[in-house]
């Protein structure tokens, strides 16, 4: 299942002498249940964060919480250009929605519109931001948590039989 899906990935040679030559540590690519778990919930979690460079901020929180570097920066990519505009449209509505605001702004999609209503928009659209980030991140983290325990537990049991 989950667990055969991430452990059946190989590197290539050259990803392996890349990482050598430029000493860059393989804790950080192992593929276990805890650190893909944990780069499930980081990454998850600044995905849906509004902010410039959302790929260096997973790298920043590596040496605090350990987890596979390469599925944290990975998930980060669910908030790509294309599908930016309609997460932080939804992001907003939400804050206003929890914040019990109305919507009272007719939204333009343009710089010159965010650049004039960007003290209108920022609280409501952060507060839908964490809670979207919070939301997300608990539920892929025990998913992905659930998903590897019933696999290894899917084996063993084919094993015995």
């Amino acid at each position: 299942m989950i667990r055969n899906v991430f452990k059946k990935t190989r590197s290539s040679g050259k990803f392996d002498k890349y990482i050598k030559k430029h000493n860059i540590s393989t804790e950080f690519m192992t593929i276990n249940r805890k650190m893909v778990s944990r780069a499930m919930f980081v990454g998850f979690f600044i995905a849906f964060i509004p902010m410039p460079l959302q790929m260096v901020a997973v790298l920043a929180i590596l040496p605090f919480f350990k987890f596979n570097a390469p599925i944290g920066v990975a998930i980060v990519w669910i908030t790509n250009p294309f599908t930016m505009p309609a997460i932080y449209y939804i992001e907003y509505l939400t804050g206003n929605f929890l914040l019990m605001r109305e919507n009272s702004l007719d939204i333009e999609i343009t710089m010159g519109w965010f650049s004039t209503h960007l003290d209108d928009i920022f609280v409501p659209l952060y507060i839908g931001a964490l809670f979207y980030s919070t939301i997300s991140a608990i539920f892929f983290y025990y998913l992905v948590n659930w998903l590897w325990i019933i696999s290894v537990r899917k084996e063993h049991r084919s094993r015995r039989s």
